[in-house]
Order: structure tokens, then C-alpha cells, then sequence
């Protein structure tokens, strides 16, 4: 196979005039864009029994990928504007009870509510969580009732000639971190079975021309670790006490994990179990999720990554309507190109004021990864960016709201590293009758506004 005009992807290697086994001619996983382009039709010889094995790629669709110098990533997200509590102890008809941490100030107005009971009443007096009220309707004509209250600031009323009005109340946010995990991965062949070798001829934009060569085998362990690398940032999890490294490493170092897409989701996002979207009742269902969406950022574009059979559920309940969705997706993600949307495997409608744009997420229907087990469903991913406060920087930034950072400096780009040891194929590293292509990442992810994320899980009930 003869490639024309390759001389600036492969500026770092030297093709051999002669099928020579060299060290600086040796197609890497980290030429894996020029060899994705270039030689698909090389790298599977066998039946693919199992069709494209790979699950790779939900990340690339959704996020982006940026180097981090420190340990640790820290990211600020603003808190609500509005002053609101749900868990207000109403302990009389003119005193509520607070939470510690409240901003309840005197002259405010507030609303209180308990199940189908609401009143408007008056804050006179804060003496720490303890507020005294007036309600400006008759306490008499108002249904107390010992318990917890919902309560929320729409106002505030001061009579004439009133100084030192107001209350200073500080803008809240919440501070989030994520530490990297290293990931690393070996793929090992001795010098007797250095056999199964694959060639490609280069010509560069010079005109000179040579070759290069690549195992055949490392392929499948570099996809392996292509893939594992998109599960980490999926499925890792952040220890409760740190883990000791294995001994066969040395030991003594702590594992800390990182949060993954699920952790977050779990612990900041919302979760909807057991969804069940089939047919025309399947509508009010997805409903009830928009309701939700509609309590957080109301984020108006977002991505569904669906099992297959929640998938086909979805496209039940809509076919279920009356000429459903007929000009109601924009496509805006993908610059209002419907070709563009179906050619990636997306397909989308809109439900409400909301645009959703669904894909069937291998990983998901995989049996040999999350299809195994079937618990979890989906999840839903906003589009676009937000804007956070970086600590590191200083400043506000907008990004992705999922995307992954990789460890990277001058001296060491993490992001996906290849590089081979022993004494075979041209490395004389060791005396080793071997080679050893070595993989290796430092990542993590940063789930930002995770209010906004979706987790569709199953339960045992539903299993």
C-alpha cells in the first residue's frame, strides 16, 4: 500500500527504503489517526464475529479533551439565585424553624407551604434558626400543622421612613474536584513470533518514499485500552479509604480512583428508575422527566445514550403520536443538518421546549461490558457549554459540560502515551528476547453542572 503526502503526520518517524525493522519506523498507537485513515482494511484479516468490537467514541461526541499540569482539578459552580428551603420546621403559627446555614432576614416575604396548604406571611424577627412571622392572611383561617414546610423569599415590605433596609445575602457556590487515574497496559511478543508484521509504503511530500511497519497483534491490545480508557472516565469511582497498590507493583502507594460519568450523576445529577416509555402512556412518563429538567438549568438541547431497548421504547411512544415531532427538531447541535444528525446514528425530536437528540450507546447493549449486567439504561448529556469559575486560572471559563482532562507539560504529554522496550524490532533496550509496546494515560473527567445529567437505571424489581 502506497500513501501519498504523508510527511507531516509521521514527522516523527523515518520510513526505511528496505522492509526493515527499526525502532524509529514503527507505527505506533500513538499513529493511531493516520492508521485509523489509512489502514482499516489492514488491521482485521479475521471474521469479525462479533462485528466492530470497539465501544469507543460517546466521549468524542460529547466532550472535549484538555491538559491539566496539577494533581487535582477544581471547578466552582454557582448555586441558585432565589432563596427557597424544603425542610422548614413549622413549629407554631408565627414561628418556623431554619436550617443553620439560612439567609432568612427580617422584612423579608416569604411563601410557606404544606401539601395543599400555602400562606404568605411576613418575617419579623431572625434569632438564629429560630423566624418569627406574621401571616398576612387570619392565622385563624390557616390549617397548621406540626412537620416540615417548604418555604420560599418572593419579596420583601418595609414601612415608610425605614433605614438599614435589606439583607446582604452572598452569592453561593459549591466548589468540586477530580483527580486523574493513570491507566497503563502492555502488549508483549518474544522475538520468534515477530512474524506477524504488516507493511506500509510512504511517500513523502518530498517525493522520497519507504517503508513502515506495525504488529498486526498490538492492534487489538491498543483497542482494548483505547476502550478502556472511554470506560474509566464512565465507570471509575472514588475510594472511601485509599486502596493500597497491588504488591506485585511495589505496594505502599495509594489508590484514590477518580469520579466517573456514573459517580457524578449519581451523586449530584438526577436518577430516574425504572423508565418505561413504551407506547402512548410512555409520554406522560418522559413528561415527568422534562418537569425535573425544568427545575435545573433548563438546558434546552440535550443527548439521549440509550440501551437498545429503551431506544426502541422511545420510538414506540412516539410513533404512538399523532404525526409526533413533524418540524419540531432544530438539529442545532449538528448545525441544523438532519443528514448530519442520522449520519452519526442520532435521530431527534423536540417535547416541549426542549430538543433531544438519541443514539443507541453500544457500550450499553455490549454483553461483554455494561449489556452484561442491564442495570443501567441511558443517560442524558446536555449540549453545549457552561461557564464555571477555574480555580487554577483565576477566572470564568466556558466548557464542555463533560469533558475529559489529561495530565501534560512540556516534558510529558499523558494524554496517550506508546513506547516499546526489549531487543526486538530495533529497540535494544534489554537483553530481552522480547517487545513490549507499553500504553499509558493520567485522565480524568469533570462533569460540571451535573444538576443537569440524566441516569436511567433499572432496579431489581424492574430487572
Amino acid at each position: 500500500m502506497a500513501l501519498q503526502g504523508t510527511g507531516a503526520e509521521l514527522g516523527h518517524l523515518t520510513p526505511r527504503p528496505i522492509k526493515g525493522l527499526f525502532g524509529d519506523n514503527y507505527l505506533s498507537v500513538a499513529d493511531m489517526d493516520f492508521t485509523k485513515q489509512f489502514l482499516p482494511e489492514v488491521y482485521e484479516k479475521e471474521v469479525e464475529r462479533y462485528g466492530n468490537r470497539t465501544i469507543a467514541g460517546f466521549l468524542r461526541m460529547v466532550g472535549a479533551e484538555m491538559p491539566m499540569a496539577s494533581d487535582v482539578i477544581t471547578w466552582s459552580e454557582q448555586g441558585r439565585l432565589h432563596i427557597a428551603y424544603d425542610d422548614v420546621v413549622v413549629t407554631s403559627a408565627t414561628e418556623l424553624e431554619f436550617p443553620a446555614d439560612h439567609v432568612i432576614g427580617a422584612g423579608m416575604t416569604i411563601v410557606v407551604n404544606q401539601g395543599f396548604n400555602t400562606f404568605k406571611a411576613y418575617v419579623n424577627a431572625v434569632n438564629g434558626t429560630a423566624v418569627s412571622i406574621d401571616c398576612y392572611a387570619d392565622p385563624a383561617g390557616l390549617s397548621f400543622a406540626s412537620g416540615i414546610a417548604k418555604v420560599f423569599v418572593y419579596g420583601s415590605e418595609y414601612s415608610k421612613g425605614t433605614s438599614n433596609a435589606g439583607n446582604s445575602v452572598d452569592a453561593s457556590f459549591t466548589s468540586f474536584s477530580n483527580k486523574p487515574i493513570i491507566l497503563r497496559d502492555k502488549y508483549n511478543v518474544n522475538g520468534s513470533d515477530v512474524a506477524q508484521i504488516g507493511w506500509v509504503e510512504v511517500t513523502s511530500e518530498a517525493g522520497t518514499s519507504g517503508y513502515l511497519w506495525y504488529l498486526k497483534s498490538e492492534h487489538e491490545a491498543r483497542l482494548r485500552f483505547e476502550d478502556q480508557l472511554e470506560m474509566s472516565m464512565v465507570e471509575a469511582e472514588q475510594s472511601a479509604a485509599g486502596i493500597a497498590s497491588a504488591a506485585e507493583f511495589g505496594g505502599g502507594s495509594t489508590i484514590t480512583g477518580s469520579e466517573g460519568l456514573f459517580a457524578a450523576i449519581e451523586s449530584r445529577g438526577l436518577v430516574y428508575n425504572d423508565a418505561d416509555f413504551g407506547g402512548a402512556a410512555g409520554l406522560g412518563e418522559f413528561d415527568s422527566i422534562l418537569r425535573e429538567l425544568d427545575k435545573q438549568g433548563a438546558i434546552e438541547e440535550n443527548m439521549l445514550f440509550i440501551s437498545r431497548g429503551v431506544s426502541l421504547d422511545m420510538d414506540n411512544m412516539l410513533a404512538a403520536q399523532n404525526s409526533y415531532g413533524v418540524g419540531g427538531t432544530s438539529y442545532g447541535v449538528f448545525n441544523n443538518e438532519e443528514d448530519m444528525a442520522l449520519n452519526l446514528g442520532f435521530s431527534g425530536f423536540r417535547r416541549g421546549s426542549y430538543d433531544f437528540y438519541k443514539t443507541d450507546w453500544k457500550y450499553l447493549n455490549d454483553s461483554t461490558t455494561r449489556g452484561l449486567l442491564s442495570d443501567i439504561e441511558g443517560v442524558l448529556v446536555p449540549a453545549g457549554t457552561s461557564t464555571v469559575y477555574d480555580q487554577q486560572l483565576g477566572k470564568n471559563i466556558s466548557r464542555p459540560f463533560l469533558h475529559v482532562r489529561y495530565r501534560a507539560s512540556e516534558a510529558d504529554d499523558r494524554r496517550l502515551k506508546s513506547w516499546v522496550t526489549g531487543s526486538v524490532g530495533g529497540n535494544y533496550t534489554s537483553d530481552a528476547d522480547e517487545m513490549n509496546v507499553h500504553f499509558l494515560s493520567e485522565r480524568c473527567l469533570c462533569v460540571q453542572a451535573a444538576n443537569n445529567f440524566l441516569l436511567l437505571k433499572a432496579t431489581p424489581a424492574s430487572l
